[in-house]
C-alpha cells in the first residue's frame, strides 16, 4: 500500500497507465463497457481485476464473456476452463467453453463440452442448438 497527499491508494494512478479505482471499481466499469457494446474495452479492464483478485469466478466469468464477444476465442476458452476447474457444475461454463472452442475452429473439441452444457440443463435450448449444429457439421465433414 502506497501512502500519499489523498491517502492510501492500492492501485495504479491514472498516469503510470493503470485505471483508477479497486478491483470492484474496475469490474463494475467493465461490466458497463460490455453491456455497452465496447467487449475489447471490457476484456482488458476485466483482466486487470482478474489479475487483482485471481479467485473470483464472477470477474472470471465476466472477462470469458468480454474476451469471447471481442473474439479473443482462445483467451475466452482459457478463462471458461478455469471457470470448469474452479467449479465443474457451471453449465455456463461448459457451453461457454464449447461456443469458443467451435469459434477458433476446433468443431472436435467444442462437442464434449456443449454436450455435458446440455447434460447438465437439457432445458436449455440454446445450449441444445448449439451441440446440434457442432455435431451436423462434425457429419458433414466425414461425409
Amino acid at each position: 500500500m502506497v501512502q500519499g497527499r489523498g491517502g492510501p491508494s492500492d492501485s495504479p494512478s491514472p498516469e503510470a497507465g493503470g485505471p483508477v479505482g479497486d478491483v470492484y471499481d474496475w469490474f463494475q466499469r467493465g461490466m458497463k463497457l460490455l453491456s455497452e457494446g465496447s467487449p475489447a474495452a471490457a476484456a482488458a479492464l476485466l483482466e486487470r481485476a482478474a489479475d487483482a483478485e485471481p479467485g473470483s469466478r464472477s470477474v472470471r466469468e465476466a472477462l470469458a464473456r468480454a474476451q469471447f464477444n471481442s473474439r479473443q476465442y482462445a483467451d475466452a476458452a482459457d478463462s471458461f476452463r478455469w471457470i470448469i476447474d474452479a467449479n465443474p457444475a457451471e453449465d455456463y461454463a461448459y457451453f461457454g467453453l464449447g461456443l469458443a472452442l467451435w469459434r477458433a475452429g476446433d468443431m472436435e473439441g467444442a462437442q464434449e463440452p456443449l454436450a455435458i452444457a446440455v447434460a447438465m440443463r437439457p432445458d436449455q435450448r440454446h445450449y441444445v442448438s448449439a451441440l446440434k449444429s457442432v455435431r451436423a457439421t462434425l457429419r458433414a465433414r466425414r461425409m
